[in-house]
């Protein structure tokens, strides 16, 4: 598992010794960022669920202007912030509850969610960043489901776009609508 491109272009980033943490595949990583290639610099992100911190890496590395990395797991906070000092980047990394977390208010240009698959996550993380409005106006959510996972709808100004399928992945994307 490598950075794709960036400042930190091909650097190589840790893995977990177990399972317990499902990174991203590369291909579903870079077809991930091609699809928002345009919507990254300058941005502030969220890497929710972050596992070994390599979607906010690897938009850090891109140009992201900041990113915030929360998981609840000990191993993976470690991990991602040895992946951030392997490829000479800073970021808060933050043992934490995401929901927990999403209820402090704090505002994002774009969101990865990638929570494990079978622990049903989705609705609640995607419902509470509704309702606290953490996504800034023209934001993006990205999330990351097993294929056959039905991703919910939400309210306006919130807007459930295309999903992109690779393999047994889905990609869905969420965008915010301005309010001007």
């Amino acid at each position: 598992m490598r950075v794709i491109t960036g400042s930190a272009r091909g650097r190589k980033l840790k893995t977990p010794e177990n399972y317990d943490i499902r990174p991203t595949t590369d291909n579903v990583k870079e077809a991930l960022f091609n699809i928002i290639q345009f919507d990254i610099e300058g941005r502030r992100v969220l890497d929710l669920f972050a596992g070994t911190g390599q979607l906010g890496i690897e938009a850090l590395s891109r140009g992201a202007k900041s990113c915030v990395f929360i998981d609840e797991s000990r191993d993976a906070v470690k991990i991602v912030k040895e992946n951030l000092k392997a490829c000479g980047l800073s970021a808060p990394v933050l043992q934490e509850n995401a929901l927990s977390y999403l209820r402090r208010g704090e505002r994002f240009d774009l969101i990865f969610v990638d929570p494990p698959y079978d622990a049903e996550l989705y609705e609640p993380v995607l419902n509470t960043l509704n309702s606290v409005d953490n996504l800034s106006d023209g934001g993006i959510i990205i999330c990351e489901a097993r294929r056959e996972t039905e991703l919910p709808e939400l309210p306006a100004p919130y807007r459930k776009g295309k999903e992109y399928r690779y393999g047994k992945v889905k990609i869905c994307v969420y965008t915010k609508e301005s309010q001007l």
